[in-house]
């Protein structure tokens, strides 16, 4: 269910608006005035976010680097994203965003229905925003893409499915496992409480 502040208020959105909203079940992210809502993550979304940032957790300590998931990432004065991951290269525990210039490389995994903003807009917005690395997973696949910025877009670099091994040398060195991304016994319900 979308807030009623949400409902309420009139357009344009202020940055001050937007985090004035505190926590919500869904993910509402601003975008030049307005909003970008989102359904909260699903279960497989969240293990496989899990997943990565496990892999990328060792090289981030070894090169000195935050890794934060789910937080919000101020790409400009009227943008605020909040991607899956991100890496960081400084961080302010005081501020209510992350900067866009204190990150490295941000990530995404992409599911139906918010496919396309994950694939086409969050990564031109994450580029115009002179993000380094965007790392990209595909949910239903399980396919591993890495890009980088070159001049105002992005290039991949590489990609790993399956049974192949993504190799991370920039901006942290890190191993990626695409079938490691979700464990090897995944329940289909919830176990059985009692007799």
């Amino acid at each position: 269910m979308i807030p009623a502040e949400v409902l309420d208020h009139s357009l344009p959105w202020a940055e001050s608006d937007h985090l004035a909203l505190g926590e919500t079940a869904q993910r509402i992210e601003l975008l030049d005035g307005g909003l970008l809502i989102g359904p909260s993550p699903s279960v497989r979304h969240q293990v496989i976010v899990g997943g990565l940032v496990a892999a990328l957790e060792p090289g981030c300590a070894a090169a000195n680097r935050t890794l934060l998931p789910v937080i919000n990432l101020r790409l400009n004065a009227t943008r605020i994203l909040n991607p899956d991951l991100v890496v960081t290269a400084k961080l302010d525990l005081t501020a209510d965003c992350v900067p866009a210039d204190a990150v490295l490389l941000v990530g995404e995994v992409s599911a139906p229905p918010a496919a396309t903003i994950d694939r086409v807009l969050k990564p031109h917005l994450y580029a115009a925003a002179g993000i380094g690395w965007y790392l990209l997973v595909e949910q239903e696949s399980l396919t591993v893409k890495l890009h980088q910025l070159h001049g105002a877009h992005y290039v991949e670099r590489s990609t790993a499915r399956a049974g192949e091994v993504l190799e991370l040398t920039e901006p942290v060195k890190a191993t990626i496992r695409p079938e490691e991304l979700l464990p090897r016994r995944v329940s289909v319900g919830w176990p059985r409480v009692g007799p």
